[in-house]
């Protein structure tokens, strides 16, 4: 699948940074690690000296593939010899931090390889929107915070930088059109990775039952941030109009779509589908230490890390543009500033979705 020449998804982090932004993204991570130590417990495991293959798409850095991974290890140990072999592969688009991703699992302690000899980790620096692994090989596949990110960007969005609270329906028909090649295509290329009998989750930005995609606090503090840095001069009217974040949640029946109306697509069903209102952290922190600065904190630290920088392309210099660091240090500055002069709860939908492969019997 072509991909557009606008950034789609956040150019790469350093470690630092990701950690920042995995503080509110491991909400909703605890129940996702239960799925995937039932889907771990399921799976049909291959014979030796055959792997066991672990597939981690949209890695990142690392930092919310380690609890997960771990665990299903912990269960896959359960149900088989301990000098049995898994390999673990991770795999991000070619510009992800890879560097990065490979010193998480060096030296992070939770990370897999720190508790298990015959475990190995390779990567692969290639878009999920195609087959990057042989087909038939994988035999548990993990995905978390990845596929809301889309392939490639539609169109500009007047008067947003996030398609779900433009007004405009022709544009949010079109974002709803990639998005949903987008999941066709993932589910389609994982249904050829994917052994007979092995399984996919999936923990992403979802579309609540009330109709809501969520993070409105923090998306309105943001817009307000970028217009006043664009009264300051610091960007331009023309780069403010293009900036967005190329991101689309899912209702549940848009995760459907694809296995109409047999209920299999490539040789998949959907084996667990939940849409739920994940916990707030941030929140629950500021309920405890009473902070409203350190609640706008966290919040714009989150931004910065995993928002900010989706913005970049529409820069004229891109990513390496020279006022990338100010515009960060202001956006983030203001961000903060406003949340913690009225901090309130933010709604956070997710999804939690498990694909299974039949076997063909």
């Amino acid at each position: 699948m072509p991909e557009s020449s606008i950034v789609v998804r956040p150019e790469p982090m350093d470690s630092g940074d990701y950690t920042a932004a995995s503080r509110l993204q491991a909400a909703g991570l605890s129940q996702a690690i239960a799925v995937f130590e039932q889907a771990a417990a399921a799976i049909p495991l291959p014979a030796p000296p055959h792997p066991i293959v672990i597939a981690d798409y949209g890695a990142a850095t690392g930092h919310n593939s380690l609890l997960p991974i771990s665990a299903a290890l912990a269960v896959l140990r359960s149900r088989t010899r301990p000098e049995h072999a898994v390999l673990v592969t991770h795999t991000d688009r070619p510009d992800n931090d890879f560097s990065a991703l490979f010193h998480t699992l060096e030296e992070d302690p939770d990370s897999y390889l720190c508790k298990d000899r015959v475990t190995y980790a390779t990567a692969v620096g290639r878009s999920f929107y195609s087959q990057i692994l042989p087909s038939a090989s994988v035999h548990l596949g993990w995905s978390a915070w990845a596929i809301q990110w889309l392939s490639r960007t539609p169109g500009l969005i007047e008067g947003h930088i996030q398609v779900a609270y433009c007004d405009d329906e022709g544009v949010r028909a079109e974002f709803a059109r990639q998005a949903a090649r987008d999941w066709h295509e993932f589910v389609a290329f994982r249904g050829r990775e994917l052994a007979p009998g092995g399984r996919l989750v999936v923990m992403t930005m979802a579309i609540s039952t009330d109709g809501e995609f969520g993070f409105r606090p923090l998306l309105t503090a943001l817009e307000d941030a970028l217009d006043e840095a664009a009264g300051a001069g610091l960007i331009q009217a023309g780069e403010l109009e293009q900036m967005c974040v190329p991101t689309f949640a899912r209702c549940a029946s848009d995760f459907a779509a694809p296995f109409a109306p047999s209920g299999r697509f490539e040789g998949l069903e959907i084996e667990h589908l939940r849409v739920f209102d994940a916990e707030d952290r941030f929140w629950q922190r500021y309920q405890a230490d009473k902070d409203p600065v350190a609640f706008g904190a966290r919040w714009a630290g989150f931004a910065r890390a995993s928002v900010f920088p989706a913005l970049l392309s529409a820069l004229e210099g891109g990513a390496d543009d020279p006022r990338a660091g100010e515009l960060f240090d202001r956006l983030e500055k203001a961000v903060a500033d406003r949340l913690a002069a009225g901090p309130e709860q933010t709604q956070i939908p997710l999804a939690h979705v498990v694909l299974l492969k039949r076997p063909k019997n």
